[in-house]
């Protein structure tokens, strides 16, 4: 693992461990995780028993960048994120995922990515 570049990364960090201890996706569960940057936003579903991640999406490919406009901000981006990949979970026959915000507050894009997913019907 990479050293925090800074207290607040190593907060984070600290959270996701902790979460981690507490949370586990299965074949018929699998976890979402979302993560995000200063520019970007991907989100992955995870088999934990497997060890697989089974597909991921970020806005940096093409299906969801091309869903946006010129002007978008960041949390469109994100919308359109929860959205693909709530698409990609019901198309690979997943239904319900346990929700991981990976050490992240549960606002903004974050929160942006979970309300999509849940409104194209994925269950968490």
């Amino acid at each position: 693992m990479k050293y925090p570049k800074s207290a607040k990364d190593l907060k984070r960090l600290k959270k996701k461990k902790a979460l981690r201890a507490r949370m586990t996706g299965t074949a018929e569960v699998p976890r979402l995780v979302v993560f995000r940057s200063n520019r970007h936003v991907s989100a992955q579903i995870v088999n934990d028993l497997e060890h697989r991640v089974l597909f991921g999406v970020s806005d940096l490919q093409e299906g969801v960048k091309s869903q946006l406009k010129k002007d978008s901000t960041k949390t469109d981006a994100s919308k359109a994120l929860g959205k693909a990949i709530a698409e990609k979970a019901s198309a690979a026959g997943i239904k319900k995922v346990v929700f991981d915000r990976n050490g992240f507050k549960y606002h903004g894009r974050v929160k942006a990515v979970a309300e999509a997913a849940r409104a194209e019907g994925l269950e968490f």
